[in-house]
Order: structure tokens, then sequence, then C-alpha cells
């Protein structure tokens, strides 16, 4: 009885070499392409729908090596690039758009960051700025020293150096929510644009974008409001997150009894599960990298493997 399905995870997938960006990091369209020939000809491209067959009261089984395609964040880029191509393969994808970003035409920090990166190729030298900057907000937050910063973040990232993993962690979850939202906008001002609301329209998908992938077949799952490090919110905060999310589901028609969650960065803890089954969240996809077994797996932490895990 087969009961394992490959679920892989995309973000940016556009003409690197021809965009204003090439040093962002994504999957070009051609290899795309190349990889979509690979996957249609040792998987079976699976429907949400299927896996929840799988996953309810009479537990069916899957076909021959089964896989989804999840594409995380909202970038226009899988509406202009990646729709139209699973469309002609008839290959469902599951979007999850951050709410905050469509809505209200903000840049999200995660993203901010992934374009500073792109366009400043020293990482040291915006870690230097970084800490500079820290002095001036010493006065109203307690900060930590260099050192103690530089110790607090442990992890491992597996397709970043350790100065791009710190300065991420800095930027993203370490510093105090004030003075890493500053820094960001000061950096993302000075090396990016200073057009915050331009950029975003630019990045992400339209309300219309997200509502005609949903009319032909795709599926619309939630990646929260913010965008937020959810594990390290407080319970009433990941509520309040959960229902702003929900709220935009339902502008596009998709009811608490259908909904899907992707968690940003991958963070979840007890208390948002909790809050997830309490609001009848269908399957939850994580970012731990391996295949994914139904029989063994909580259907609310599903295990997704890279783009970069699959030949392209």
């Amino acid at each position: 009885m087969n009961r394992r399905v490959t679920i892989v995870m995309y973000h940016y997938v556009r003409d690197l070499e021809g965009s204003r960006f090439p040093a962002i990091k994504g999957l070009s369209v051609k290899r795309f392409c190349r990889q979509l020939d690979y996957i249609q000809a040792r998987y079976t491209p699976i429907s949400v729908e299927k896996l929840l067959e799988a996953l309810g009261a009479a537990r069916e089984n899957l076909p021959p090596n089964p896989i989804l395609l999840t594409f995380d964040d909202g970038y226009v880029d899988h509406f202009t690039n990646v729709f139209p191509l699973l469309e002609a393969r008839g290959i469902q994808g599951c979007f999850f758009p951050p709410a905050q970003a469509v809505l209200e035409h903000t840049v999200l920090d995660v993203n901010k960051i992934h374009f500073i990166l792109a366009v400043v190729p020293d990482t040291g030298t915006l870690l230097d700025q970084l800490f500079v900057s820290l002095e001036e907000f010493r006065s109203e937050h307690t900060l930590k020293t260099r050192e103690d910063y530089l110790r607090a973040v442990t992890e491992k990232h597996r397709y970043d150096t350790r100065k791009v993993t710190v300065l991420k962690r800095l930027l993203q979850r370490e510093l105090p929510e004030p003075v890493r939202a500053e820094i960001v906008r000061r950096l993302f001002a000075e090396h990016v644009t200073a057009d915050e609301a331009a950029f975003a329209c630019e990045l992400y998908m339209s309300m219309d974008q997200i509502a005609c992938l949903r009319h032909h077949g795709m599926h619309i799952g939630s990646h929260g409001y913010t965008h937020a490090w959810l594990n390290h919110l407080s319970s009433k905060t990941q509520a309040i997150e959960i229902d702003r999310a929900l709220d935009f589901l339902q502008k596009l028609s998709i009811g608490k009894d259908e909904w899907t969650m992707c968690y940003p960065y991958g963070g979840f803890n007890d208390s948002l599960l909790q809050i997830l089954r309490a609001r009848q969240c269908r399957l939850g996809f994580t970012v731990e990298p391996r295949v994914a077994d139904l029989d063994i797996d909580d259907r609310l932490t599903l295990p997704r493997v890279d783009t970069n895990d699959l030949p392209s």
C-alpha cells in the first residue's frame, strides 16, 4: 500500500539572467521546465484533494510515486511563469500567498532581505552596517553585544553561508521587532528602492491573479498574514495572525472547512497547532526536507523537499 508522497517547495521561478536581480536565489524558468519533465517522467503529480482523500477515513491508496508541488510567498512569478506551464501539463500547484503583501502592497521583510543580499555581495559589510546601526537603539531597547548575537544564532542552513544565516536570523527573529524592522527598511531603501509600494506590486500577485489561479483549479492556502515566524509569537498573537489570514482566504471564497497552512520559515509549535485544529485546518506544510509518510506524519506537519533536491 503506497502512503508516501514527495511534496516539493518552490519560491522564485523567473528568468534570472534577464531580470534586474540575477543574484536572487531562485529557479530559472528553463530549469523549472526541465524539472517538470523529470517529474512527469518519474512521478505522478497529485492534487490537494487527492492527498486529503488518502488521509480520510477510508485511507485511500496513493498512485505510484505521488508528488505535490507547492509555491510559497505569492510571487507574481507564480502567475506569469509557473501557472501557464502547470495548466498546460494538467498539474495542480498549491500556492501560499502571505495576505499582507497582497492586500497592503508592502514588501515583506523576508523579501527585503532577499533583495538586499542579491545586490550587496559582501555580507560582512552588511553585518558591520547592522551592528553599527544597533548603537542608536540601545537607549530605548535592551540589546545584546555583537558577540552575544553571533553566539545566539547556532543553526545551520542548507543553502546559506554562516554570515548570511546570521544576518537573516538577526533581521528576521533575534532583534526586537521595531529595531529589526527599521534596520531592514533602511537597508532596503538604500540598496534596493525607496518606492516600496511599486516594488510590492511588481513582486507579488494581485487578488485578481490569485482568484484566477483558483478558478483554474489551482489550490490556494494560507502563508499567514505578515509572514511572521509563528513559533516565536505568543499564542494570542498567533491566533490573531491566523484569523487575519483566514479573513483573506474568505475574500477568495475559500471556506474554513477547506483551508490549508504553509508555515513561514517552517516555524510552528504546539500552541499554533492547537489553534489550527480549532479552526479546522486540513493540512500543514513544514520545511523539514524529507518525503512525507501519511501513516506516520501528522497532517499538520507534513515535510517538504526543496526544489534543489530534484534534478533540473
